[in-house]
């Protein structure tokens, strides 16, 4: 896996219930937790869903039972200015805009306001005509892939490659569509196999779904280059993700912990860090005299020791000494010199 800073995407997703206020405040949040990427989600309800479309079992749990799916993302969407309007706000605050949409007018749309990047989410993987609209953009593409095996994953990069997508420009993540995710669903490691099956791609990257930050930190670990994480300003809001998100505070936490995996990782090369150096001559041991020696006596297993300090001559050239004349008197513990 790849080794480049990993971009953070906060999906404020719908978790603004509908509100530009409430979306500029998560804009907010997401600038003050240090996150690269502020996410939104675009789309028109009846573009998305039909009108006796089920709510997931996480929806019903989370809001109204009486409200329809449909009717829940009505009251969810956000306005042609409101998305100006916090794509704007964005930019004056030194974050980045992202926006997920749904279905074809949300797509245009979005291109229309110049938006580089196009997330796929999970549930379009298998949207042969909306997979061939976004490879059509000539954009980067960020791509989802929950509920997914591996040879849908391989269909759909083959349309978006097909549409005019390079696969160098598509990052691939490993998600778990349920919220939140139980840790056994996780799976990280099919991170691994995403890199390996499909050679070229950007990269691969993480969409979490689980509770607190220690997956997104161990995702990172393992080479992500994207992490995208749902926040909110309150888990205690009605609406379908909110419980499911990181509240600010623990937001941050995320960021300044993956930032604190990225350091650690290093450069992969086997050598004394520079912080380890001046602890070598302490930590390390050196050839010397375990008992008085003289002049012109020989050197052997009985009258040499290996002991601490390190700056002396190496043990690994034990049996170089073994045998030798020594060239002058030690006292017992002094460090030998070349025989």
């Amino acid at each position: 896996m790849k080794t480049a800073r990993c971009l953070i995407i906060t999906e404020a997703g719908v978790n603004h219930n509908g509100s530009l206020d409430l979306a500029l405040q998560l804009v907010d949040a997401a600038v003050a937790a240090g996150a690269d990427v502020v996410k939104f989600q675009t789309f028109k309800a009846s573009c998305l869903a039909s009108r006796n479309a089920p709510k997931a079992l996480y929806q019903q749990a989370t809001t109204d039972a009486d409200v329809s799916q449909f009717e829940m993302l009505r009251r969810l969407e956000l306005s042609e200015d409101d998305h100006r309007r916090l794509m704007g706000y964005c930019q004056q605050q030194g974050i980045a805009f992202l926006s997920t949409p749904f279905d074809f007018p949300s797509i245009d749309f979005l291109a229309s306001l110049g938006m580089p990047v196009f997330k796929i989410p999970s549930g379009e993987i298998t949207n042969l005509p909306y997979l061939r609209k976004i490879g059509g953009l000539g954009k980067d593409i960020i791509l989802s892939t929950g509920m997914s095996t591996i040879e849908e994953v391989a269909d759909a990069l083959r349309i978006l490659e097909a549409a005019g997508a390079p696969r160098a420009r598509i990052t691939l993540l490993h998600c778990t569509t349920q919220y939140p995710a139980p840790l056994d669903s996780v799976n990280l490691r099919a991170m691994l196999t995403l890199y390996d099956a499909f050679p070229g791609i950007a990269g691969v990257g993480y969409s979490d779904h689980t509770q607190g930050i220690e997956i997104p930190l161990a995702a990172v670990a393992l080479g992500a280059t994207v992490i995208e994480k749902h926040f909110t300003l309150d888990k205690n809001m009605e609406g379908p993700d909110h419980k499911a998100s990181l509240e600010p505070d623990e937001l941050r936490a995320m960021v300044a912990g993956i930032r604190s995996v990225e350091r650690a990782l290093g450069d992969g090369i086997k050598a004394p860090a520079q912080a380890e150096i001046p602890n070598m001559a302490v930590a390390r041991k050196s050839i010397v005299a375990a008992r008085p020696i003289k002049k012109g006596d020989l050197l052997s297993e009985e009258n040499m020791a290996v002991k601490r300090p390190g700056n002396g001559i190496s043990p690994m050239r034990w049996d170089e000494f073994v045998g030798k004349v020594a060239s002058r008197d030690y006292a017992e513990d002094e460090l030998l010199c070349e025989p």
